[in-house]
């Protein structure tokens, strides 16, 4: 199993005010989308969530994106290693994604770039 990186999850109440600072912040332009009523704006490291208070709190649960080459390996693994699979793996507009919860509680989304 291959983790290619992480980012990080962050909860804002109007994402157009925000996605110019991260934006300058990490020297890139955001890629922007919309999932289940939350908007989103991918930018560097950051993965910036907009939406109703109920599904935010939802997401904010989830600590961090981590990237991966294959879920379905990952699925796998944390199977063996006595991680719960709460979710997935589900097509999403990133790539696949699964959310696992590891044994010691901490929650985690795992996403490949599989089309």
């Amino acid at each position: 199993m291959d983790i290619l990186g992480a980012t990080l999850r962050v909860c804002v109440d109007d994402l157009e005010t925000a996605v110019p600072f991260y934006e300058r912040l990490a020297g890139g332009t955001a890629h922007r989308f919309e999932r289940g009523g939350v908007q989103v704006a991918a930018v560097g490291c950051f993965l910036l969530m907009s939406g109703p208070k109920a599904q935010l709190e939802v997401l904010r649960k989830v600590a961090a994106t981590i990237a991966v080459t294959d879920v379905d390996e990952v699925h796998q693994v944390l199977s063996d290693l006595g991680a719960r699979i709460v979710a997935g793996p589900v097509a999403t507009p990133a790539g696949r994604n699964l959310i696992a919860m590891h044994p010691d509680g901490a929650v985690y989304e795992y996403v490949d770039r599989r089309q």
